[in-house]
């Protein structure tokens, strides 16, 4: 297994030491702190949440725009973009790098998809994979591919502050209904050490005869607790869970020049830090004692490693979410 950092940074953290633990020290006291704070604030949305009228879909298909992995002829990148079609309509899920990288708009000629086609667009949490890229973030703005078309005032439905040149931003701040027959968790938070803050919403829908079906985007505070919350929407039992689940275990699909960037950054833990075997295996018994019926894996923020884990020892369909495939619930 290759290092996190490669030993070509070791004299540059050495030299830099003097500075970067002092500050290493008050973010990790910042974040301890933060840590505590967003599970009473989970603790206390949870509690508050109500029932919703999630209606009985004939129909529930996720198309995958983007991924990590690709069927031959679509192109991956670390990202995340799904499209969402229901007997009651279809939305939009997050816009991975957005024009940043070429595989979403590639993959939306070939699937001949348009951002006209759907009823809104949902961004799950503003990180670059998902909102459309690191100049996203820097400006606080939603970015789509301009191959994609035009918002035309399309309501785009997020869980946080920001802009979106096109679209009429709609900020969630609780469970509610979306459009298609779908519904948010409304925010829930996560703080990381690195990118601190995080609201991250996920979707909710009811499937009839089955049960309820949870997609995430990176699912950051945790599938446990989305799961949660999912419950307190509706008394059917889970049926499928999809999405992202963040487990960079030994290898990240982002990479920069001796760092594995997923596996720094990306674990929401001090970077001294590791996502460990225990973390994974106590999430693979939690998912269990869940019981989904069928469970669809996001690779853009999980290892290949950590992948066959869950496809080795979760007991329900495991399946690997790919660029270009289709999934019928």
């Amino acid at each position: 297994m290759s290092r996190r950092i490669s030993p070509a940074w070791w004299p540059i953290i050495g030299i830099a030491s003097p500075v970067l633990f002092p500050m290493l020290f008050i973010k990790n006291r910042l974040y301890k702190q933060n840590v505590d704070l967003s599970q009473n604030v989970n603790k206390r949305r949870i509690d508050q949440a109500g029932f919703l009228e999630l209606p009985e879909l004939e129909r529930f298909e996720l198309t995958v725009l983007l991924e990590q992995k690709a069927a031959p002829g679509f192109l991956s990148a670390p990202g995340v973009s799904y499209l969402i079609k229901t007997d009651k309509g279809s939305i939009l899920f997050d816009l991975g790098y957005g024009p940043e990288m070429l595989a979403l708009a590639h993959n939306a000629a070939k699937l001949r998809f348009g951002i006209d086609q759907v009823d809104a667009l949902v961004i799950s949490h503003l990180h670059p994979d998902h909102m459309g890229g690191f100049k996203a973030v820097r400006k606080n703005q939603i970015c789509m591919p301009r191959e994609l078309g035009k918002g035309n005032g399309m309501v785009c439905f997020t869980p946080a502050k920001v802009d979106a040149q096109g679209f009429e931003i709609q900020r969630v701040q609780r469970p509610r209904m979306l459009p298609a027959g779908i519904a948010t968790t409304g925010p829930l938070s996560r703080s990381f050490f690195f990118l601190g803050w995080t609201e991250e919403q996920a979707i909710v829908a009811r499937l009839k005869g089955k049960g309820l079906i949870v997609i995430t985007g990176c699912g950051h505070p945790t599938i446990e607790t989305i799961v949660q919350m999912a419950k307190r929407l509706s008394d059917d039992p889970i049926y499928a869970i999809g999405g992202g689940l963040h487990f960079p275990v030994t290898d990240s699909a982002i990479r920069k020049p001796g760092l594995k960037v997923q596996m720094i950054w990306g674990t929401g833990k001090p970077p001294w830090q590791k996502i460990s075997e225990q973390d994974l295996a106590q999430t693979i018994e939690n998912l269990n004692i869940i019981n989904p019926k069928q469970i669809f894996l996001s690779p853009h923020d999980t290892c290949d490693y950590a992948l066959q884990k869950f496809k080795d020892s979760l007991h329900c369909q495991t399946h690997i979410l790919e660029s270009g495939e289709t999934y019928s619930f």
